[in-house]
């Protein structure tokens, strides 16, 4: 599959025609989900890197996608952040799946927002009012004060960190709890031509790749799994706001 075809591929998945794109049997289905819900998700907070736990809401939305995925194939390998919102999560996942050992893998770790984490926006901005200009900033070079990642940083670390899961799991269906800002960086790789969505606490993404450079987002922000259980559909930190 050469590399324009595989952009092809991406994009008309991206516009909902899934049942037309062609991707052959050799590669993994990488099920990308977002943690549960925290406290800090409710406030409206910045997260970053900073060890926030899940929420009872959170945790609970974390059985109910375990219990999902369970039902709808085997899964080979479970990775995830070693955050305690995405670990646990994971955890919960794995717990409904047949007890399978996490693996953690900073690749997944949500981005380092340096001096903004642990702020609410509008704090953020009369606080820190550089580095929420630097956050804002489309420039993805721009790295943000107090130790904070750039956006090509972020994108660097996360797509090298699912190329090497896609290596080692071809033809298997492999779980990866991540964060908002992982996500919507795997999104732009996958839909370079869409624009960003909110992924939402607990939310089922598949992605296929094959030969580690042919992406394809196959569906995404899928939380029917969710209809009896109560969630934040503002998507805080499942967009720019990372979280």
């Amino acid at each position: 599959m050469s590399a324009s075809s595989s952009r092809v591929a991406a994009e008309m998945v991206c516009n909902g025609d899934a049942q037309s794109v062609s991707i052959g049997v050799n590669y993994p289905e990488i099920i990308v989900i977002r943690h549960g819900e925290t406290d800090w998700n409710v406030e409206g907070r910045f997260q970053g890197t900073l060890d926030v736990e899940l929420n009872e809401n959170g945790r609970q939305q974390a059985t109910a996608v375990g219990e999902r995925l369970s039902k709808e194939g085997k899964i080979s390998a479970i990775y995830s952040s070693e955050l305690k919102r995405a670990f646990e999560t994971a955890n919960l996942i794995a717990t409904a799946c047949g007890g399978l050992e996490v693996i953690k893998d900073p690749g997944l770790r949500e981005r380092n927002l340096g001096d903004l984490q642990g702020l609410q926006p509008h704090a953020a901005a009369s606080v820190c009012p550089e580095a929420y200009k630097a956050l804002l900033s489309q420039k993805t070079d721009q790295e943000l004060p107090g130790g904070g990642e750039s956006i090509a940083q972020v994108y660097q670390r996360c797509i090298t960190c699912l190329r090497n899961i896609s290596v080692k799991h071809k033809g298997q269906r492999v779980v990866a709890v991540t964060h908002g800002g992982v996500l919507q960086t795997l999104h732009v790789q996958a839909c370079p031509n869409n624009q960003p969505v909110k992924f939402l606490n607990t939310s089922v993404n598949i992605f296929h790749l094959s030969d580690g450079d042919n992406w394809v987002f196959k569906s995404g922000v899928d939380i029917s799994h969710l209809n009896q259980i109560d969630y934040l559909r503002t998507g805080f930190g499942g967009d720019r706001s990372s979280g």
